[in-house]
């Protein structure tokens, strides 16, 4: 299974089979962003979807699905690992102004090792496609400042903190910033943490339908009804107020063609969009 498998990812991700390299990296991690999504429609579908690594890569290579940090990260860690890469899981912590003990466990991180270059004498790369409106391509496991597109980053190493280190998004970003740990994890330690994020009533996911993708240039994405691009210019927002408008922009520019869904299922996600617009218009959002 395993070659079929890799076979059709890769088919998916546009790219060939390669030695593992820096550039190889570089060339599959834009690759994921820019043809996977970021996505939370199977939560307002009714799935229900576990994050063992092996169903989340068939999702991805055979039904043309995305998923959030646990789906993303993981069936990536899977296909480098086929490919041959030393690639590991590591708990992290999305934030908002500042990171917080409870945050550990809503994020997984992978580090990639061996891949030496003039820039990064460790070989060691801070590699992330769950994050929605992030990185576009790895970063070198040091601390630094990174610009991508419009985007600039800034990674810090914080020994004794939060965790060991802390990736600052850019004030343009959907959240602050992500703290991560050193020690190598394994998917069964985010088990609780998606159960929760994935099912209970006072979660954000669950609360409102999200879908991103990060682009050479920008950022696309929907919440709810919102519809927002960013780039070099700055962002620009839009409500999709059309049902047919709206699931062909999922198609189209989150490429999720939900056609397959049956109507029932369709049906419940869109009122939930609109549900979620509704909350957000009457909170001032």
């Amino acid at each position: 299974m395993t070659q079929p498998l890799m076979a059709a990812y890769l088919r998916r991700l546009r790219v060939g089979v390669e030695p593992p390299s820096a550039e190889a990296l570089f060339r599959i991690h834009r690759a994921h962003v820019e043809r996977v999504p970021y996505e939370t429609t199977w939560i307002h579908l009714g799935e229900q979807w576990g994050i063992d690594v092996p169903s989340s890569m068939e999702r991805i290579a055979y039904q043309g699905r995305g998923g959030y940090c646990f789906h993303l990260n993981g069936s990536l860690a899977g296909l480098l690992a086929m490919l041959g890469y030393d690639v590991t899981f590591h708990v992290g912590g999305v934030h908002g102004v500042e990171p917080t003990a409870e945050a550990m466990t809503n994020h997984l991180v992978l580090i990639v090792a061996g891949l030496a270059t003039a820039d990064n004498p460790t070989g060691n790369w801070y590699v992330d496609v769950g994050l929605g409106d992030a990185l576009h391509e790895p970063l070198p496991l040091c601390a630094g400042s990174f610009r991508q597109g419009p985007l600039t980053f800034v990674l810090t190493e914080t020994p004794g903190g939060i965790g060991d280190w802390h990736f600052l998004h850019d004030p343009n970003g959907s959240f602050a910033g992500m703290s991560f740990r050193s020690s190598i994890a394994d998917i069964a330690d985010f088990e609780g943490r998606h159960l929760h994020l994935s099912t209970s009533p006072d979660s954000g996911f669950v609360r409102t339908v999200t879908a991103q993708r990060r682009q050479p240039n920008g950022v696309s994405a929907i919440r709810a009804l919102t519809h927002s691009t960013l780039d070099h210019s700055g962002t620009t927002t839009r409500v999709v107020t059309n049902r047919d408008e709206w699931f062909a922009l999922l198609a189209d520019e989150f490429l999720l063609d939900l056609g397959d869904v049956d109507a029932d299922a369709s049906e419940r996600l869109w009122t939930s969009a609109c549900a979620a617009h509704e909350a957000r218009v009457a909170a001032g959002d």
